[in-house]
């Protein structure tokens, strides 16, 4: 029995005697109200262990009133309730982006996306175009690229990256900075650096490296922390902007990511880091019942002296009619395995002598540990090398009050990605939730093993089957903007390993379907203390629906691509629907 399993049982007997009492109370009252909304004609999974799959759901304000046979269901329509056909389409509980960057994602659809760049020339073209829009000194940013996915690379890399120079002289007015698709790194022009004060004497900063051609000077490639000192200019010449200004753009970023993320079946979002500031607009937002979707927010990006002073202010849950929650702290030990900042026990296998970065030093990590125990709040950590994975759990383990057996504080290792064999096991035993993503390890899977060699790779990268199999409450989520938000590919990527290449990745820690769609709803709501009002369609939970044109538990894998979402229903109301998947029944 998982650790989700045990402290789920009780709520879920619970839960089954308050439905007894209340059904002999609706009886004896003649009857419940009329039901708002009713799903019938298709296949409905609810992700509850106690009734599976059923044939009709009903829904009365934002609840979730029954769920039963056909007859059952429909014997509670009125003549306003809202009739939706499935016509044999799949229902399923709203799906949970495990780990995401909220206002991040808004943001990148509003500056150059170069995701989709298959080469270096492709994104001097897209800044050249870009600088012959803009205003002299104006600042040109983007976000995506990915040297990994690029069919050729231009001669004269370092660390297989281009020099500044062909950027340099097609923006020599406009200060450019261009953040690779993990978020741990960004490219320079020169007229950004100049104004970061990024020169041939800059010492590196802690955590982050300059990179250097053989005679020394910055190629414009900055590792980790080295990118905060061309992000201090561009932030300097943001600061002009009026507060006004400057709402507006948030409250824009804030639209933009939800609607993509109803449009993706998203009901609710784990947010990845966000500080202080950003939130007070967050739950103003929330206050005016204008957040798009349901967000559970890490603080991030505060020193030590401000959490301590601000963290109990800003605890809240289910704030804005369970719209925001803030109850969890995000910190970072180490960087990405792409730019080479994931900490490692050995070294790098295409960089000899290259161990990764420490993002964040340990006693700061545990004087935030100390800090989340005192307040109450979740710690979530940044891990994806095998060293630094280790470092968390030993810190975790240190710390968290395990009183004989795993913790119940439900502290979370964000990625998980590489793993020491001998760490796996200790997830479980520790009750520490490893808040992975599926799609991650098809996406950098052609490259890991150069990254890692194939004996590192094979037994410690991306082992969601071995995780799982240990109790270890595994969740799944995008890392968006860093991937697509795009559940639908990282529950393919959990079930198939298979890369773009058309290969699997170690296909041997592929989930079953029914463990993926868990992994997506009920272990998401569970890793933020949600278990008992999302995750599952179940009466009483909140009536946050997903229905998909195809049944992703029994279609061809290869189908599931293909798959659309045609409604997002959120608290009971449809807040997307899909013209083009409805007409195709």
């Amino acid at each position: 029995m998982s650790h989700l399993d045990r402290t789920s049982r009780a709520a879920v007997l619970l839960r089954i005697a308050v439905l007894g009492t209340f059904g002999v109370l609706l009886a004896a009252c003649g009857g419940p109200e009329p039901a708002d909304l009713i799903l019938h004609n298709g296949r409905i999974v609810t992700v509850d262990s106690t009734a599976p799959e059923v044939e009709a759901l009903a829904v009365q304000g934002d609840r979730i009133l029954a769920v039963g046979t056909e007859a059952e269901v429909m014997a509670l329509a009125g003549p306003s309730t809202q009739v939706i056909n499935l016509d044999g389409r799949l229902a399923i509980p709203g799906l949970i982006e495990g780990h995401g960057h909220f206002l991040g994602y808004g943001q990148s659809q509003m500056i150059l996306d170069l995701a989709a760049a298959t080469s270096w020339d492709e994104i001097v073209a897209m800044v050249e175009e870009a600088a012959a829009e803009a205003e002299p000194g104006e600042w040109i940013t983007g976000r995506g690229w990915h040297q990994e996915k690029w069919e050729t690379v231009p001669e004269g890399t370092v660390d297989g990256v281009p020099t500044h120079h062909g950027l340099s002289e097609v923006s020599p007015d406009n200060p450019v900075l261009l953040t690779h698709a993990s978020g741990h790194a960004g490219f320079a022009n020169a007229l950004a650096m100049e104004l970061g004060r990024v020169s041939p004497e800059t010492a590196d900063p802690d955590g982050g490296a300059i990179v250097r051609d053989a005679g020394g000077n910055p190629t414009g490639l900055l590792r980790e922390t080295a990118q905060g000192l061309v992000r201090r200019a561009y932030n300097s010449w943001r600061s002009e902007m009026s507060p006004e200004e400057l709402e507006a753009e948030l409250r824009q970023r804030a639209a933009l990511a939800g609607a993509s993320s109803l449009a993706h079946g998203v009901t609710s979002f784990q947010d990845a880091g966000t500080p202080f500031d950003e939130i007070d607009l967050l739950k103003q937002m929330a206050e005016e019942g204008t957040l798009p979707v349901r967000l559970y927010v890490m603080v991030r990006g505060e020193s030590l002296e401000d959490l301590e002073a601000q963290l109990p202010e800003y605890r809240m849950v289910g704030h804005g009619n369970h719209f925001l929650t803030v109850r969890s702290i995000k910190r970072a030990v180490d960087g990405a395995l792409g730019a080479h900042g994931a900490w490692l026990l050995e070294p790098y296998e295409d960089m000899p002598g290259e161990t990764g970065h420490v993002v964040e030093p340990l006693d700061v990590i545990e004087r935030t540990a100390a800090l989340a125990l005192a307040n109450d709040f979740q710690l979530n950590v940044h891990a994806i090398g095998d060293r630094g994975n280790r470092e968390v759990l030993d810190l975790f383990e240190r710390t968290l009050p395990l009183e004989g057996g795993p913790s119940d504080k439900r502290w979370r290792i964000e990625h998980a990605q590489h793993l020491h064999p001998d760490d796996i096991p200790r997830f479980g035993a520790l009750g520490v939730i490893p808040a992975m993503q599926a799609v991650h390890s098809t996406s950098d899977g052609p490259w890991v093993p150069v990254r890692l060699g194939d004996l590192r790779a094979r037994y410690g990268a991306y082992m969601w089957r071995e995780l799982w199999d240990t109790g270890a409450v595994v969740t799944n989520g995008t890392d968006v903007p860093v991937e697509r938000i795009d559940p639908l590919a990282s529950y393919y990527a959990t079930v198939t390993r298979i890369t773009n290449t058309g290969e699997a990745f170690y296909p041997g820690q592929a989930l079953t379907r029914e463990e993926a769609l868990q992994s997506y709803t009920i272990n998401n709501a569970y890793a933020a203390f949600e278990e008992d009002l999302k995750g599952s369609l179940t009466p009483g939970k909140l009536a946050d629906i997903v229905v998909l044109s195809d049944d992703i538990l029994t279609i061809p894998a290869e189908q599931i691509l293909d798959t659309q979402v045609v409604y997002t229903i959120l608290g009971g109301t449809v807040a997307y629907e899909n013209p083009e998947a409805l007409a195709q029944r």
